[in-house]
C-alpha cells in the first residue's frame, strides 16, 4: 500500500490570506490564529499576504484573481457570518462556500474555507478563538497540509 501524507511545514509556502473586515472583532482574532499558525509551522512573515476586503462576500473575488495570478501556493478565506432573523447569513455563507471551492478547482490552487458560520454570537465567539479553537489556525493548518500532499503528488 502506498500512503501520501501532508508534511505540517509552512518553510518555502506562500500563503494569502483574505479576510472580511465585517465583524472585525471576530475575524481579527482569525488572522492572529493564522499567522500565529504559520509562523509556528516555520512560514516566513514575507510569504504570508494579508488582504482586507470588506465583507465575506467579497472573498471570493479576491481569492480568484489571487489564485489566478499563481504567486500563492494557498489562500485562506476568513471571515464571520452570523445568522439573523431573515436567511441572508444562509445566502452568503453558501455562496461564498461555493465560490472557493470551485476557484481552488478551477486553478488547482487550495482555497480553505475559514469563515465562521455561526447560528448566534456565542457561536462565532466559540470558533474564533475559545472552546472550540480558532478557525483561522485550523485553515492554514489544513492549507500547509493540503500544499505539502500536492508537492508530494
Amino acid at each position: 500500500m502506498k500512503e501520501i501524507t501532508g508534511n505540517l511545514t509552512a518553510s518555502g509556502v506562500r500563503l494569502a490570506v483574505v479576510v472580511s473586515r465585517f465583524n472585525s472583532f471576530l475575524t481579527e482574532q482569525l488572522v492572529k490564529g493564522a499567522e500565529d499558525c504559520f509562523v509556528r509551522h516555520g512560514g516566513d512573515p514575507a510569504d504570508f499576504t494579508l488582504i482586507r476586503v470588506p465583507g465575506a462576500n467579497e472573498i471570493p473575488v479576491v481569492a480568484q484573481k489571487l489564485a489566478a495570478s499563481g504567486n500563492q501556493d494557498a489562500i485562506v478565506a476568513l471571515g464571520a457570518v452570523i445568522q439573523g432573523a431573515t436567511p441572508h447569513a444562509e445566502l452568503i455563507n453558501g455562496t461564498v462556500a461555493r465560490a472557493l471551492s470551485k476557484i481552488s478547482l478551477d486553478f488547482s490552487v487550495p482555497v480553505l474555507n475559514g469563515v465562521i458560520a455561526a447560528q448566534d454570537l456565542q457561536q462565532a465567539i466559540e470558533r474564533a478563538g475559545t472552546k472550540q479553537g480558532n478557525k483561522g489556525w485550523d485553515a492554514v493548518m489544513a492549507a500547509l497540509e493540503t500544499v505539502a500532499v500536492l508537492r508530494v503528488i
